[in-house]
C-alpha cells in the first residue's frame, strides 16, 4: 500500500523540452490533438472527434469559472514597472462576486512583482477610457509569506472593481508562457462556457471545447453539468520539498448546486467524466464533504472544507459508499434550504488516492514535479510515464495552450 506522504517528488519528474511548450493557442480550438488512453492502450485523434470516445451514457462535468484580468501593471514615480497579481478578495467580502461588484474601494491578497521598487506609500495609476481619466490608487501592506494585502481605491467611484480590471488589467498567462499577453488571449485563455468570474488561471482542459463539439456531445445524449472552482495561482506552484508530505497544498473555493448532487445520486450507473483536474478535484471533494456531514450534520455551511490529507486519514471512508456520502450532502442542502453550496477544498490527489466518483478525465499535459501530474499519476494507476513519453515522442504540445488527453478508467 502506498504511503502518499512518503512519495518522493523526484519520481514525478521528466524532461520537458522548451519546444514542446505551447506559447500560443492553435488558430482553431478543437484542432488540437487528442491522446486517448484506455485499457493500457494509447491512440490519437483530433479533439474535434472527442465525442467518438465518450459513451452516450456519460455525465460530463465542466468548470465554468471565468478568468479575470488579475494582473495590474503600474509604474512608480521613477517609471519602473511593478506588477500586482490579485489572488483573492478580502474586503468588502471574501466572496469574489461581491468584491467584483464593489465600488469606490476594495482589498485583495496579492503577489507583487518588483516589490522592492514600491517605496511610495500610495502608487497612483491613471488611465483613459471613453475620453475619461480613471484614477486607480494602490497601497500595500507588509508581506506575509511572500504575499501582500493591497488596498485599491478609484475614481469615478461608480465603477465596479470588475470594470476597473477589465479596463486596466491583463490576462494572467502562466509563468512558463514567456511573452506579454495579447488582445487575443482575452478570448483564447477562456473557455467558451465561462460564466462566474474568479479564476486567475484558466481551467485549461476546457480551452479545446467549441460550441460545435458541445452540440455534438449533446446530440449523442451526453449529459453536461457544471461546477465552479476558482483556480488560484497555486496551481502553478511546483512541489519544492523532497517528499509530498511536506508540501502545503493551496486551497480553492468551489460551488456546486443541489441539482448536480441529485443527478449524481440518481445517475443510474452513468460514467462520470471530469473536464479538467479542477472539475475532478471538485467532484471528488463532494465525497469527503458528505462523510464530514455524516459525522456532524450541524457544521455551518461557511465552515465546510476538505483539508489536504483528509482523504488519506479519514478512517470512516471504508464504511460509507458514494451514495451514502452524496445523500448526506443532499439532505444537508435540503435542510438548510440551499440551492448551491460554497466550499473550500485543499485536497491533494496523488498516488495512493482511490477515486470515488470520476471514471474519466479530460486534461492537458502538465508540468514536471507538479501536483497536477501527481493527480494524473493517481488516476492512471502509475502509468503516467508511458503516456507522457508517448506524447513527447510524437511531438504533442504541452501545458496550458497545448494538446489534450482523454483518460478512461472503464
Amino acid at each position: 500500500m502506498i504511503n502518499t506522504k512518503e512519495i518522493e517528488i523526484k519520481d514525478y519528474d521528466y524532461e520537458l523540452p522548451s519546444e514542446n511548450i505551447a506559447l500560443h493557442p492553435l488558430p482553431q480550438r478543437d484542432e488540437s490533438r487528442l491522446l486517448v488512453y484506455k485499457d493500457d492502450k494509447i491512440q490519437e485523434s483530433a479533439f474535434k472527434n472527442i465525442s467518438e470516445f465518450i459513451p452516450d451514457d456519460s455525465i460530463l462535468i465542466f468548470n465554468d469559472s471565468k478568468v479575470v484580468k488579475a494582473r495590474i501593471i503600474i509604474e512608480n514615480s521613477k517609471r519602473q514597472k511593478i506588477e500586482i497579481f490579485c489572488l483573492e478578495p478580502i474586503l468588502p467580502s471574501k466572496d469574489f462576486q461581491i468584491t467584483f461588484s464593489a465600488v469606490k474601494k476594495c482589498r485583495w491578497l496579492c503577489m507583487i512583482g518588483n516589490a522592492k521598487k514600491w517605496k511610495e506609500d500610495v502608487i497612483i495609476h491613471n488611465f483613459v477610457t471613453k475620453g475619461k481619466v480613471i484614477e486607480l490608487r494602490a497601497k500595500k501592506s507588509s508581506p506575509v509569506n511572500g504575499v501582500y494585502e493591497v488596498d485599491f481605491e478609484w475614481n469615478p467611484i461608480e465603477l465596479s472593481f470588475s470594470e476597473v480590471l477589465t479596463l486596466v488589467g491583463h490576462i494572467p498567462l502562466p509563468p512558463y508562457i514567456k511573452r506579454a499577453d495579447q488582445r487575443s488571449d482575452a478570448e483564447r485563455y477562456q473557455t467558451v462556457y465561462a460564466n462566474l468570474e474568479g479564476s486567475v488561471a484558466a481551467p485549461t482542459a476546457g480551452l479545446h471545447f467549441t460550441n460545435e463539439v458541445l452540440e455534438e456531445l449533446k446530440a449523442k445524449g451526453v449529459d453536461e453539468e457544471f461546477v465552479t472552482l476558482h483556480v488560484g495561482a497555486g496551481t502553478f506552484q511546483p512541489v519544492k520539498h523532497e517528499k509530498i508530505g511536506d508540501h502545503d497544498m493551496h486551497g480553492e473555493i468551489f460551488f456546486v448546486t443541489k441539482a448536480l448532487i441529485e443527478k449524481l445520486l440518481n445517475n443510474k450507473e452513468k460514467k462520470i467524466i471530469a473536464a479538467g483536474t479542477t472539475s475532478a478535484r471538485t467532484i471528488e471533494s463532494l465525497y469527503w464533504l458528505g462523510l464530514k456531514l455524516r459525522e456532524n450534520s450541524s457544521v455551518k455551511p461557511e465552515n465546510l472544507k476538505v483539508s489536504q490529507w483528509e482523504a488519506y486519514e479519514n478512517e470512516s471512508s471504508g464504511k460509507h459508499n458514494v451514495k451514502d456520502a452524496l445523500n448526506a450532502l443532499y439532505e444537508y442542502m435540503k435542510f438548510n434550504e440551499l440551492n448551491s453550496l460554497q466550499c473550500e477544498t485543499q485536497i491533494i490527489i496523488a498516488p495512493g488516492y482511490e477515486f470515488k466518483i470520476i471514471e474519466g478525465l479530460i486534461t492537458n499535459f502538465h508540468q514536471p514535479k507538479s501536483t497536477l501530474l501527481l493527480l494524473i499519476a493517481a488516476f492512471t494507476k502509475g502509468n503516467w510515464k508511458k503516456i507522457y513519453e508517448y506524447a513527447l515522442r510524437h511531438n504533442f504540445r504541452f501545458l496550458s495552450y497545448g494538446d489534450s488527453s482523454l483518460l478512461l478508467n472503464f
